[in-house]
């Protein structure tokens, strides 16, 4: 995912002389290509996360379209206030790529992790979240993301995701992409394992469960419109998502269908309310948080309805 925000914004720069990338101190070799294309339009802020954020602020009130980029966990929790204060309150118009996202860093231990940040950013006024689920879905969120008018949370994964769609997909914020149909179970995938989410559905379909998959990439603004449908056309909606199971797409989803009730079942998969203590791979702390493809289908099973099963 980072290989390809890298590329697009390179692309994107090249058109647009208002973009300026800023960094904080990571990526420098990452964007040697952008530094060609857009000199004088990349800042290393250093490791100085807070003041980072109000450069951008800065500079969208100069009238240029400012790209922040870092890891995750230091891009939004470590700079709450800035963004609430500096960008929401303003409305500015600066996107905020965070690389890493979820247990991606999971090796690094818990300053790295990534577990809370959705259900942190989606509560701040006008501020868009958008989780990619590929890394076509990356540069079609980054070439989104720059034609609006507000602040826009870009959240990504790190390296190696493998691509879902084929083809570019109908991409809008707010917008979700249906990426297998099904008519039982609907998976709502959110950011990079959506390629994860595909296997689950895999497994369900050998046991005989229609499943439709759903790149719903974006967490705020909410695609009410799809979820109304869902929930009429599907005996279990579940939201997976490499995020805390509270307040991330499925507390997002809950409180939409408090206002909404359904026969439908909601079933919410993410990382427990727990921090992971141990630095391990990624791999192994996505089985330990139970996402992986058979957790995500034995939980989705059991969340039907035991005689529908």
């Amino acid at each position: 995912m980072r290989n390809a925000f890298a590329s697009e914004i390179t692309a994107l720069a090249k058109k647009d002389e208002r973009v300026v990338l800023v960094s904080g101190d990571i990526g420098n070799r990452l964007f040697d290509e952008f530094k060609i294309a857009a000199p004088g339009r990349f800042v290393n802020a250093g490791a100085a996360e807070g003041n980072m954020i109000g450069l951008a602020a800065g500079m969208a009130l100069s009238g240029l379209r400012p790209v922040v980029y870092t890891i995750n966990s230091f891009l939004t929790t470590r700079c709450y206030e800035q963004i609430r204060v500096d960008l929401c309150y303003h409305n500015l118009p600066v996107v905020l790529a965070g690389v890493g996202a979820g247990l991606s860093y999971a090796s690094l231990g818990a300053t790295h992790h990534s577990l809370e940040d959705v259900a942190a950013l989606r509560v701040l006024p006008r501020m868009a979240v958008v989780c990619p689920g590929d890394p076509l879905e990356v540069r079609l969120a980054l070439r989104a993301a720059l034609q609006q008018e507000g602040p826009v949370f870009i959240r990504m994964g790190k390296k190696g995701e493998p691509p879902v769609h084929v083809e570019p997909p109908p991409f809008a914020i707010g917008r979700a992409i249906v990426v297998k149909p099904g008519n039982r179970i609907c998976l709502l995938g959110n950011g990079h394992i959506l390629s994860m989410v595909m296997k689950a559905a895999d497994i369900l379909e050998q046991k005989g469960v229609s499943t439709q998959v759903v790149s719903f990439h974006t967490v705020k603004p909410l695609d009410k419109e799809f979820l109304q449908d869902a929930f009429k056309r599907f005996q279990l909606v579940a939201t997976v998502e490499d995020h805390g199971v509270l307040g991330g797409l499925g507390g997002s989803v809950a409180e939409w269908l408090a206002d909404h009730p359904s026969p439908a079942r909601l079933c919410r998969i993410g990382t427990p309310d727990e921090f992971l203590m141990e630095t391990i791979d990624n791999e192994s702390a996505r089985h330990r948080c139970g996402l992986t493809p058979d957790s995500v289908a034995a939980k989705a099973l059991a969340a039907l309805a035991p005689e529908t099963v």
